[in-house]
């Protein structure tokens, strides 16, 4: 049932969409905005949205008439807008700071699993078996649990110098990646 080489590829090819570590100055925003990352809720909410997506997905979007093409353009547009943020120092997703919700939108949605990473568990599904993209699945979400949990100590490890160039360096390959989903899906 469970086969290693399969979890193995599920996990990388996740880790690689998700790219938690391309997000750190992203969640260092957020968690300067809010006040803290709510790492369990975040993780939680990201790992309910996958494996919702993982046998919804697809079903969902027909429901609605949405291609993947456009969930993929829908995503691309959120990307390009939390890299413009990041690059101009502007703040576009204004937040209720009573409400503290970073910690899922944009966190949890669109920067965790976004259509990047949805797009991706419907592939995955037509080529692993369930078990070992569930098992993928979770090992991604370790990971990512320990990266949001561990903000506060990268942040102060960059400084403030380092957090503000990575911001703009990481808000430049965000919209370098908005506009390869304008490019591949227009």
């Amino acid at each position: 049932m469970f086969n290693l080489q399969q979890i193995f590829s599920v996990t990388l090819t996740l880790f690689a969409i998700i790219d938690i570590i391309g997000s750190v100055p992203i969640i260092i925003q957020i968690r300067q905005r809010e006040g803290e990352i709510k790492a369990e809720l975040a993780t939680v909410v990201a790992g309910g949205l996958m494996v919702a997506f993982l046998f919804l997905g697809q079903s969902i979007l027909h429901l609605f008439g949405v291609d993947n093409e456009s969930f993929a353009l829908a995503g691309a547009v959120i990307i390009f807008l939390i890299g413009m943020e990041m690059i101009l120092g502007i703040e576009l997703f204004k937040s209720d700071m009573t409400a503290h919700t970073g910690s899922i939108v944009p966190l949890a949605f669109p920067m965790i699993v976004g259509a990047g990473t949805m797009t991706t568990l419907l592939s995955l599904r037509a080529a692993y078996a369930l078990p070992n993209i569930l098992a993928g699945i979770a090992l991604n979400l370790v990971f990512v649990y320990g990266v949001l949990k561990t903000s506060p100590w990268i942040e102060r490890q960059l400084g403030k110098a380092g957090e503000d160039v990575l911001r703009r360096v990481f808000g430049v390959i965000l919209l370098a990646i908005a506009i390869k989903l304008f490019k591949a899906n227009f």
